[in-house]
């Protein structure tokens, strides 16, 4: 358990409170500071509160407005290199010493690994959750992510050379995923990690213009997933 001067020292030193708003916690509540979710309404963002909701970790959400452009304050830079949400800040890290982790990838590794929830400590199990983990980080977040700003140009003409290029390479993802799911009920088997990563981009499935009929299989799952309180819990949360 750290010392409230110690806490207090990590979290002004970090910048973390200044000039944001903290839902339901003050400075003075430091020996039982909850995790700090920096974040904003977006799939990246929802997986991790579905994460923490899963897991039963308690956390106070602090929005960083990426409309507003708050990504680029100085104090957020601290605790995020690249200027992405979401972000951590663990009051109660390893050896019991406070701990900022960025890149949500990241975050749900740390956070299944502090728990000992939905990542296998090893073997085969262990490498499927993080192959279908870093399948969603490297293509099926960036490749919808392309959609979602190419629909939104003005200019007809670039809008539909990117619009082809990337929905024609979103539903090839999503056609990868059906043929997984039908051979397991989650990704990589048991509920894990990268089921609550996938499932904050599957949630934005109408801005892909994806109907998901079109996939059986990975309707069974959203809806599935989307079933589950805790999930449901997560998409709940207001992040902005």
């Amino acid at each position: 358990m750290l010392f409230e001067e110690d806490l207090c020292s990590f979290v002004w030193r970090m910048g973390i409170f200044e000039g944001w708003e903290l839902k339901h916690l003050t400075i003075t509540e430091t020996v039982s500071m909850t995790i700090q979710f920096y974040s904003f309404d977006t799939p990246n963002g929802r997986k991790i509160s579905v994460a923490l909701e899963e897991m039963g970790l308690a956390y106070d959400v602090i929005p960083v407005d990426i409309g507003k452009d708050e990504q680029f304050k100085p104090d957020f830079l601290k605790i995020s290199p690249n200027n992405k949400i979401p972000a951590i800040v663990d009051s109660d890290g390893p050896d019991g010493k406070p701990i900022s982790v960025f890149e949500s990838g990241a975050i749900l590794i740390y956070l299944a690994e502090k728990t000992g929830k939905f990542l296998p400590a090893k073997g085969a199990a262990r490498v499927a959750v993080l192959e279908w983990l870093m399948f969603q980080m490297a293509g099926f977040g960036p490749i919808p992510g392309q959609v979602h700003h190419f629909l939104g140009l003005a200019n007809e003409q670039d809008k539909r050379y990117g619009v082809q290029r990337f929905m024609n390479e979103t539903r090839r993802l999503y056609g990868v995923m059906d043929r997984r799911l039908a051979e397991q009920t989650y990704f990589a088997g048991d509920l894990s990690i990268a089921d609550f990563a996938l499932l904050g981009w599957v949630w934005r499935h109408p801005r892909h213009q994806v109907d998901l009929s079109d996939f059986p299989n990975v309707k069974r799952w959203y809806e599935t997933m989307m079933a589950r309180p805790a999930v449901q819990r997560g998409f709940a949360v207001a992040l902005k």
